[in-house]
Parts: C-alpha cells; structure tokens; sequence
C-alpha cells in the first residue's frame, strides 16, 4: 500500500480531497434535483437540443401501469428505469416480445404481470436514493455502435467523461463482462479502460484493481480501440456543463449506431476509478484548470483546451 505521500506525489485524488475541493466548492446543491432526477436531466436535455435516448413515456402513478400497452405503443424494444435510481440498479432492457411474453436481453421471458410488478416496485421507491417514491422512465433501447462488440460482453458500454468548469480533463469507457451480468458498472465486474483526450484511442484497462490488456470473455485487446464521433462526444460533455451549472461533473455517453453519442445520465459525485483506467491521478489535472484564470466560453473551445492540456 502506497503512503499518502506517495499518492500526493502521484497526482492521486481521494475521496474526501474530491469532496471538499471540488465538488462542495464547484457544485451548488440547488443543482443536484437536475442531475439526481433521470427525468428531469432527460427533460432538459431535450430542451437544449442534447441528444438523449428517446423518451417514450413515465409511470408516475399506480394505475397508469394500466395503459402500459398505449404508453408502448408499437415499440418492441425499450428499457425502464427507476428515474432517481443509482449504481445500474432496477434497470429493464426488453429486447422483443414472444407472443403474450417479453424478452429480456438476457433472453429470458418476463410476463405482462411481472413486467408490472417491476415497474410497482420502482413506484414503491425499491430502487431510489434514500427509498423515496419514484416515477418508472421507459425509453428508447440503445443499439450499441459494433466498434466494441469485440470487448464487451451484451450490455452497452458508456464512455464517462470528468468535465471540470465545463473543460473535459479525463474519461473512459466502461466495457460489460459476464461477471457484471452486461451491466457497464466497474463495482459490478465491467472493465474502465482510459482514453487519450487528445485522439479518442483507448489507452490501458483495469479490472477491479488490476490492470489489464484485454477483455477477460473475448481474450481481445482493449487497447488501441478508436472511439467514433470522438469530437462530437466531447462536445457534448461540455455542453452538459452550460445545462446543469455543477462545476464538477461525470458525463456518461453511450454510442448508438444510428443516432451517434447520446447522453444516459449525469454524475454530480462521480467516482474517482477513472484514475486508475488512466493510470494517472486526476488532482494535477484538476488544478491546472483551477488555476485558469478564464475559461473559453464556447463548449468547442473547452474541448480544445482540455485536449491540448489533457491529451497524450
């Protein structure tokens, strides 16, 4: 274990430094409902012009579960979620239906009955923060873009990106194992494997807290992997700075092969493993845009000085 002289050295951010200079300095509370609400971001989001997944409806109450079949319509595909629901938990992807069942993309049917039952337990608040009652989202399936097919096993991976005073400083993209059932969570087994800022080429991976040079299922190398849209991906993480006003900001994209980046969810607390995806410590990072004396205006201009400070 490395002394916490090591780590300073190193440019290590920990947790209590993440949450006593940046995110109580840079992140209003007044702020939080915009990004801790799913539907609220979604919302404002497709106000700014953001892309998002399609929004194809909200259960906010018990007996809309009812009209399940007019809020669907002739969508066979689509995913509900628990819209202030945390760490991938309560998530439904429905890949199609079989005659009266719906299939999940594991495979497994589910039935009109337990499909409702699901969404009454989002109602209930079983998957919300602080076990609040909560409203069911029910949007778009994203169709993830084929250039991770080779490292990602199901699920869809997303690419998190740390936007600080609206410059992008780092990310990564999150790659689904069969030890996270799909799931793009890094507690739950997915792999974070780093990305140059400056060329959109991933760099290393880590596996829990192991650094590796490919995917544990498919055995092919995570690195060296060229994100599509790498631009226009950066974008708009900047531009989420413009839309929520949190100064420290985790801003998750994923890739869909007909519609490009597409913004899931924002972070006002984001985790720090994109360090060690990186292999580099975010504080020096950090501190260089700290000591900014102005921040370009525009978003592209952000991207482009997070890219020539950032890039490798």
């Amino acid at each position: 274990m490395r002394s916490p002289a090591t780590l300073r050295r190193l440019g290590i951010l920990g947790m209590n430094q993440r949450n006593g200079d940046y995110i109580s300095l840079y992140n209003e509370r007044r702020f939080y409902p915009l990004v801790d609400d799913k539907l609220k971001t979604k919302q404002l989001a497709m106000a700014a012009g953001i892309a998002t997944p399609e929004l194809y409806g909200v259960v906010e109450i018990e007996h809309q579960i009812r009209d399940l079949d007019t809020l669907l319509g002739h969508h066979r595909e689509f995913v509900i979620k628990p819209a202030q629901g945390s760490g991938g938990n309560g998530i439904m992807v429905i890949a199609g239906r079989r005659g009266a069942q719906f299939v999940r993309a594991s495979g497994v049917s589910v039935s009109r009955g337990e499909l409702e039952h699901f969404i009454s337990n989002i109602l209930s608040g079983m998957y919300s923060l602080g076990g609040l009652p909560d409203k069911a989202i029910i949007e778009y399936r994203v169709q993830p873009h084929s250039v991770f097919d080779a490292v990602s096993f199901q699920g869809v991976p997303d690419i998190r990106t740390i936007v600080f005073r609206g410059v992008p400083v780092a990310s990564m993209v999150r790659l689904p194992t069969r030890q996270s059932d799909g799931k793009a969570n890094l507690h739950q087994g997915a792999i974070g494997a780093g990305i140059d800022l400056a060329s959109g080429h991933t760099v290393d991976g880590v596996w829990f807290n192991s650094v590796l040079d490919a995917h544990p299922d498919s055995g092919h190398a995570v690195r060296g992997i060229q994100v599509p849209d790498w631009d226009a991906l950066l974008e708009l993480s900047a531009r989420s700075y413009d839309l929520t006003r949190l100064g420290y900001l985790g801003v998750d994209v994923v890739l869909d092969r007909n519609h490009g980046p597409l913004v899931l969810e924002y972070n006002a607390r984001p985790g720090l493993n994109i360090q060690l995806a990186n292999q580099m410590g975010l504080l020096n990072r950090l501190e260089k845009v700290r000591a900014l004396e102005t921040i370009p205006e525009s978003a592209g201009e952000r991207v482009a000085l997070g890219k020539r400070l950032f890039g490798q």
